[in-house]
């Protein structure tokens, strides 16, 4: 593939796009943005705040610790934070810069003014409208699609600023549709590396320290710490013990940013841990290794393309893949190797449910990058799965795509039982508290 091909411009757009920063889990922090925003936009504290959320929203902000918030869980926590001390032009880092002080004084604003969530009915999996108000003034700012992408501003009667795009991929991203598995193995394997190193460079510095966190201090059901005790030091239990490691520190609230991948931090680092981890038992170049991240990204960005940001589909299956795409590629993998390793992870893996962000994530994507590392092993034993086996087809971009058809389609009214169970299970708690 060739610098000046439309494609290759694509590809390192994708990338950008996508390889971004983010303290925190992306949903509470999209939450905290557009809470920031209307702030802003209100120009005082407000008295009141009414966040209206798809239950996609609420499923994955209800168990996830709010960085810088001293261990607050849920949306009010999260707009709390926003309101008191974000700064929205931070955007996915918009709680980064959080002092203590002003960690204290969150808890205080959610005593002290009402915060009032109202799940929304609508097509809309991903959607997020913060309303604040102070006196007769209010401010509004909607949120749709993806986690950064404000589709409507206004103060009071006036509207500020409105999309006239209504797809889910957002107006200002690069059209996901140039994306299969043989572009990208030739893309990988051809990419300058100035056009990609300060990215990758940045994936692997944020997460693989965000990883030693977790692997270093107790946090939620330490996975990482629990695989590697049980199971040894090879290489392939730390390749799955790193990733999860990542997963319990920022779900348990680590404050150190994550490169996300598909608007995920889960994601991010099952897609580049388990890759950096077997690059260090190989012993590989600094090149070789990025172009297996860039590899795994892709194929990770590609999947999670059909599926949306957000469904039933545990989106860490995708990632899994991912990284098993990037082990073979770094063990001298060609098109073949890459292709099925693939097809047998989704084989193995695809359906695990996505029921929110929570420690058990961690256990999730030890899952996904175990059945990445065998779907690669499986090839190179002569051992496959066929199309006709299940939702797999013959062709790993056909496979990839009833996988989209799936989790987007089949799976929505699982999600919407997800969804139920766990709202009902909020009330029989905050019943029990009463």
């Amino acid at each position: 593939m060739n610098a000046e091909d439309q494609i290759y411009q694509n590809y390192v757009n994708i990338l950008k796009e996508e390889l971004v920063p983010a303290t925190g889990c992306t949903e509470p922090i999209s939450v905290a943005y557009a809470a920031a925003k209307a702030r802003e936009v209100l120009g005082v504290e407000p008295e009141s705040c009414v966040i209206a959320a798809s239950g996609n929203i609420i499923k994955n902000v209800k168990s996830v610790v709010v960085p810088n918030t001293n261990g607050l869980k849920g949306i009010e926590a999260a707009a709390a934070a926003g309101i008191v001390a974000g700064d929205a032009s931070k955007k996915l880092e918009v709680l980064s810069g959080i002092e203590e002080q002003a960690k204290a004084s969150i808890q205080g604003y959610i005593d002290g003014h009402p915060i009032t969530v109202v799940p929304v009915e609508n097509e809309i999996v991903f959607y997020i409208a913060v309303t604040v108000q102070k006196g007769n003034d209010e401010a509004t700012v909607v949120i749709e699609h993806y986690h950064t992408n404000i589709v409507r501003v206004a103060r009071n009667e006036n509207v500020l600023y409105e999309s006239v795009s209504d797809s889910d991929q957002g107006s200002e991203l690069t059209d996901r549709g140039c994306l299969n598995v043989r572009d990208i193995l030739d893309f990988a394997n051809s990419v300058r590396l100035d056009d990609i190193s300060e990215m990758i460079e940045r994936q692997v510095a944020c997460n693989t320290a965000v990883s030693e966190e977790g692997l270093t201090h107790d946090w939620g059901a330490n996975i990482g710490k629990v695989l590697l005790r049980a199971y040894g030091n090879d290489v392939r239990t730390r390749a799955r013990a790193v990733a999860a490691a990542g997963s319990d520190a920022r779900m348990g609230g680590c404050e150190k940013p994550v490169v996300i991948v598909s608007g995920s931090g889960n994601q991010g680092m099952t897609a580049s841990l388990p890759v950096i981890e077997y690059a260090k038992e190989l012993r590989v170049s600094r090149d070789k290794l990025y172009r297996a991240l860039v590899l795994s990204n892709l194929v990770t960005i590609y999947q999670k393309t059909g599926i949306g940001r957000l469904s039933a589909y545990c989106g860490v299956v995708s990632a899994g893949c991912g990284a098993g795409a990037g082990i073979a590629y770094l063990q001298g993998g060609e098109y073949e190797d890459i292709a099925h390793t693939i097809v047998n992870a989704l084989a193995i893996t695809s359906g695990i449910i996505c029921d929110g962000a929570k420690p058990s994530c961690a256990a999730k994507i030890a899952s996904a990058v175990d059945a990445g590392i065998l779907g690669y092993h499986m090839y190179r034993n002569d051992q496959q799965f066929f199309g006709g086996d299940g939702i797999v087809t013959k062709g790993v971009d056909n496979t990839i795509h009833n996988v989209g058809i799936l989790a987007k389609k089949g799976m929505r009214e699982t999600d919407r039982e997800i969804i139920d169970i766990m709202l009902k299970h909020t009330s029989k708690d905050a019943v029990a508290e009463k």
